[in-house]
Parts: structure tokens; sequence; C-alpha cells
């Protein structure tokens, strides 16, 4: 009898917790379902203050509004700028207003969330050949698309003799993102940077997918590439193992190429960009899934880069600038990273700034901008030496940072 109790008090204990359990978890997925983000009231006419960790008292001008899911941009000789936008859309601000009439030439694209119009750049030689180049998601199938390079020359209305250089092999079905960006080294030639968040050919070194390339600026790739004339491998690859690189530049100080990439949930990143590197994704990740496990239990592997910088939890990092302009001494040298989002909740939108030492060691992080809740998509600094901003949003924003007196 006695052991009788026992169990049977045992079993109630279990049926207890297993209650207990299945309410936790009744609870969690309400949670899941229930809307997760604060409310982000319209972007006013400004001008914004703010005080700043070292550079202190910053204005935001309000350059102009009316844009819509913007993605890059670039400054022309003038002064004036063009401006990507998602639907495949490139805006031209001509003496600091936004030209109503959208740039001629761009091809058709695939518009959803990170598939789209994204990066621009101009050639080197750009006031003799006019060329300009831009990264697109294209539609090359039934549900098939390919992130493309392409390039036109700039007739100052519209791109004309627009031609695709390079179309990523191999097309995919639109799943989770391909984003891309450009840049143009001192060196003359083109880095290209293509996605692959759902792992799917980041660590195959026979596709483009999922890596950074060097091209010539004919998109044909480099002769001394890492990988040329290697068997198995594309010729174009100068690393491997990206998941989604948001920002692609090189860093004044020590010409090093850097990108910043999103992890899942958790394990956004920053890395210096080394040839024939590989930077571990999907096989290692300081990250979650985005249903909570960690993609990999080590962050590093034998043969696989660690991050310069990561963030736990992430902030969807996108754009990036080096800045080395006079306009705000105490930032010079500062890397600036836009944010669309902290921890998995929308609209906490920002800017961050990261110091760091002469040995390229981080030491220091500031968020800034967290009061206007705007989701920020690339950072480009002025000739001038201001900092542009461009919002995220279907009613986007360019902004520009200024001192304050």
């Amino acid at each position: 009898m006695a052991y009788a109790g026992i169990r049977t008090r045992s079993t109630l204990c279990w049926l207890a917790l297993v209650g207990t359990l299945a309410g936790v978890g009744a609870l969690y997925a309400q949670q899941r379902g229930a809307p997760i983000g604060i409310s982000v009231p319209p972007l006013g006419d400004g001008p914004f203050v703010f005080d700043t960790a070292e550079q202190h008292k910053i204005k935001v001008v309000v350059v102009t509004k009316g844009l819509s899911h913007p993605w890059s941009m670039v400054f022309l000789p003038n002064g004036d700028m063009l401006i990507s936008e998602r639907a495949g859309r490139l805006r031209m601000m001509r003496n600091g207003k936004l030209d109503p009439t959208p740039v001629d030439g761009i091809p058709k694209v695939e518009n959803v969330r990170l598939r789209g119009l994204m990066d621009i750049a101009l050639h080197p030689k750009f006031a003799e050949n006019k060329w300009v180049y831009f990264t697109y998601t294209k539609p090359v199938g039934p549900e098939l698309v390919a992130t493309t390079l392409a390039r036109g020359r700039f007739d100052g209305t519209a791109l004309k003799d627009v031609k695709d250089l390079l179309v990523a092999q191999p097309p995919w079905n639109g799943g989770g993102g391909a984003a891309s960006r450009i840049v143009f080294g001192k060196d003359g030639l083109l880095y290209m940077s293509t996605g692959a968040s759902n792992g799917n050919g980041a660590q195959d070194p026979s596709i483009q997918m999922g890596k950074i390339l060097r091209l010539n600026d004919d998109g044909t790739p480099a002769r001394d590439n890492p990988f040329s004339g290697r068997a198995g491998y594309s010729p174009d690859i100068y690393s491997l193992g990206h998941r989604n690189t948001l920002g692609l530049g090189f860093e004044p100080r020590t010409g090093l190429l850097w990108n910043n990439e999103n992890g899942p949930n958790g394990g956004d990143e920053i890395n210096i960009i080394l040839p024939g590197r590989n930077y571990g994704w999907p096989v290692v990740s300081f990250g979650r899934t985005y249903e909570g496990p960690r993609v990999s239990d080590n962050p590093w592997k034998d043969g696989m880069e660690l991050p310069l910088v990561t963030w736990i939890p992430a902030i969807a990092v996108s754009g990036m600038e080096f800045y080395t302009g006079d306009k705000f001494p105490a930032w010079k040298g500062n890397v600036f990273v836009g944010a669309m989002r902290q921890g998995e909740i929308q609209g906490t939108g920002h800017m961050q700034r990261i110091v760091f030492n002469d040995k390229m060691e981080e030491i220091r992080r500031e968020p800034m901008l967290v009061e206007l809740r705007q989701r920020i998509r690339d950072i480009r600094q002025s000739p001038d030496g201001f900092l542009y901003l461009l919002t995220e949003e279907d009613q986007a924003a360019l902004l520009r940072l200024e001192p304050s007196n």
C-alpha cells in the first residue's frame, strides 16, 4: 500500500509537471503568434538634434522623403546623387531635390524583400566612360531568379546600352535572401557579393552563390583570383562561405576589403575578406536559427575565419561606411553600419558606430539615432565629409548628418 501511495503521489506530481509544461508551451506558442514590435510614428520633417558619445551634438537633416524601399546611393562628380529603389527604379537627386521622373533603362527586376534593384557603383573612369554598374534580381524562368551584375552608360537622364555582365549561377527559386553589394578596388577590379541565406551553395566552390567575386570591369573573372585554374572551382571566387552580405568596402588605413553580413537570429558579422578564405556559413556561426537552436555548437572550425565583429542578438546589419572626413573629427577612422532592428524586435532600427584601436581590435560601440526608430539600409560619406543615410521603408527618406552648433 505504501508503495502504491508513493507511486500515486509521483504520478500526480508528474501529471502536474506535464500540465505546467504544456501551459508554458501554449504560452510560448501564443507569444510567437502575437504581434512583436514597437509602433513607429511617421518621420517628422526635422531637423533633429541628438547628443552622441564623442562627437556630441549632431544634427539630422531630412534631405528628402518620397523614396520607396531605397537600397543604395552614389555621388556623381557634379554633386548630384543616384539612388536605387528595390522595385527597379533609379532616382536622381539634382541640386538637392528629388527628380520625380526615374532614370530610364533599368531592366525588369524581381521585387520581394531582399530581391530587386540593389547596389550601384561608378566605374573608376566614370568621367570618361559614364558607366554605372548595378546589381539586381533577374527573373530567368518560371519561379526562378538570379543575382545579376549589369552596367549602362549614364547620359544624365537614362542608362543606355544596358548589358548584363554576370548572371550568378545557379538560378534559384527566390526563397530566402540573396543580397548583393559591389565596390571597385584600387586595382580597378570589381568586387561583388552574392547571398545564400538558406545555406544552399555557400560552401560549394563550383557555384557563385554565397561568395564574394573578383571581376574585371566587363564581368569576367580576374586573372589572378585565388582559385583560377583549379578544377571544381568557379574562377571568379575571391572568398566563400558567406550568408548575405549587406555592406562591402575597403578599409582606408589598411586597404583591406571588409564586409558585413546578416546572421540568422544572432550572428551578424563584420569580416576582413582575404583571398581564398572560407567564412563558415552555414557550417559555423555565432547565431541561432529563427526557431531558437544554435546554428553550430562551436562558432569556429579549423580552416574557417572568425569574424572581426559579431552581434548577439542580431541588429540586421545593412550598409557600411568608413569615416575619413573632417566634418566629424572625433569619428575619424570609425566604422558606421545601419541596423534594421535589434534582437528580432520590429521598430528598433538605428545606426551603430564602432571604434577600433591601431591593431583593428574593437574597443567601443555606440548605437545612434535610436530615437528615430528608422531602419537604416545604407550609409555613405559625401565628398564634402557629411554622412548620408537611407531609411528602409515604403515611405523612406534620405537623411544627412551634420555637426550641430
